[in-house]
């Protein structure tokens, strides 16, 4: 189910969430429409595809799926194919076992979801869109079909929609599989029918995609901030968050913090406002946050002024993600938890890839030996090594980022992995049978 939505701080405007609380999750279409539902759907119908990609280049408005690049680049690149079908898909699947920031936004305003990917369907040429959830999200397929027999029913959807000639057919498809499926490629042989492995980049799926066809993807957030971008203007689009990345996204605070949920946060807002904030602050002593889920980094107290952008999370070590952070208190050791997400990292690699495959195997045995206290001379300088080498030689993002919990800790922590490697102690009392520390909190 949808996780509570947080209270707005003062001065954060809300976008994606703007009707959340304004518009009951179960309301039809007509309260929807008194809301401004499908009125960016109306107007882009009458203006033209171009008119769409103009308005959302100019906006700057970039991916919400963690790799930021800009979604009027792919729509046009879509279009420019000389292809007959086009498809576009909405990825609302949400890998991390952890987060439900993409699932709360298509319970609490499915239209909003359903109009930004007719607008990018559109926009590419395309007259086929899937809109991809997790089999387990049934509040959210229900109500997105809901939405979406809705919209049939109206005309904004289908053949001819309102009488200008234009097709997009829509189709809901909920997805089994594992925390690889995040990677498009992934998703695109998993909606195939195929086994859900990588694919060489080049060709991009903008060029050859699904069923070898020109294909869009895009999340499900940056679908949803279209419709509110066209209504208002891409200067007021462009005037909010960072001018590098502008705009909000959806965070979801969750761990030690006083109040857990998700959030709708201008970008370029640093770690720190977030979790004082919006979650309240940490209920005990912060120790760290783990910012970007399984395959994200920790941060400490001193390092949560980087500003919630890509590419300043990537020079701290995390990355953007699934949009989670996770706030830890001083009962958590970070050498357990780091090697508790390679090990996850390790068992949802596709094995396609040898570096990931094998590479992130071998980083959760040497995080093993940390935790149990017997270490081998050499692995400090192997996992240094050995995480180079599997970032640097992996197929896809799920190896890629695979090492960044260790990487991260070994960065900010390196007293605490000391405290296990050379003297076997755990501070934290977590870790056996390494001896508890004098004090540990457990």
């Amino acid at each position: 189910m949808a996780a509570p939505i947080l209270r707005q701080p003062a001065g954060w405007p809300s976008l994606l969430l703007a009707r959340a609380g304004r518009l009951d999750a179960k309301a039809g279409l007509p309260e929807a429409e008194k809301l401004g539902a499908w009125a960016a759907w109306r107007a882009a119908v009458q203006q033209g595809p171009e008119a769409v990609v103009r308005a959302v280049s100019d906006a700057g408005l970039r991916g919400r799926g963690g790799a930021g690049y800009p979604t009027a680049d792919k729509w046009r690149a879509a279009r420019a194919q000389p292809a007959r079908t086009r498809y576009v898909v909405a990825n609302g699947y949400e890998a991390d076992p952890g987060a439900v920031v993409d699932r709360t936004l298509m319970e609490v305003d499915p239209h909003a979801v359903l109009e930004g990917l007719a607008l990018a369907a559109f926009a590419a040429g395309a007259a086929e869109a899937f809109l991809v959830v997790r089999a387990d999200a049934t509040a959210a397929t229900q109500r997105l079909t809901a939405a979406l027999e809705a919209a049939l029913a109206a005309g904004y959807l289908g053949d001819d929609v309102l009488g200008s000639g234009v097709t997009v057919d829509v189709r809901i498809r909920p997805l089994e599989g594992g925390f690889v499926l995040g990677e498009e490629t992934v998703l695109l042989k998993a909606l195939e029918g195929k086994r859900g492995v990588p694919e060489q980049r080049p060709p991009y799926p903008a060029e050859r995609g699904l069923f070898g066809a020109p294909t869009v993807v895009n999340n499900v957030a940056t679908l949803a901030s279209v419709p509110w971008l066209l209504v208002n203007g891409p200067a007021r689009y462009r005037a909010i968050g960072d001018p590098a990345f502008p705009g909000t996204v959806l965070v979801q605070l969750s761990g030690a913090v006083r109040h857990p949920g998700v959030v709708e946060v201008p970008t370029g807002t640093p770690l720190a406002a977030v979790v004082d904030l919006a979650g309240g602050g940490a209920t005990g002593t912060l120790k760290a946050v783990l910012v970007g889920g399984p395959s994200g980094g920790f941060l400490p107290p001193d390092a949560l002024d980087a500003p919630l952008t890509p590419a300043a999370l990537e020079a701290a070590g995390a990355i953007m993600g699934s949009g989670s952070l996770v706030v830890l208190d001083e009962q958590a050791c970070i050498v357990e938890l780091a090697t508790l997400m390679e090990r996850f990292m390790n068992d949802e690699s596709c094995g396609k890839c040898i570096p990931c495959r094998i590479g992130t195997r071998r980083l959760t045995e040497i995080g093993e030996r940390f935790m149990s206290g017997r270490p081998r001379p050499t692995d400090t300088g192997l996992l240094l090594d050995l995480a180079a080498d599997v970032r640097d030689g992996s197929l896809c993002g799920h190896g890629i980022t695979a090492p960044n919990p260790l990487t991260s800790g070994m960065r900010y922590f390196r007293a605490e992995f000391d405290e296990h490697i050379v003297r076997g102690r755990c501070a934290a009392g977590v870790c056996k049978p390494l001896r508890v520390a004098a004090g540990a909190a457990r």
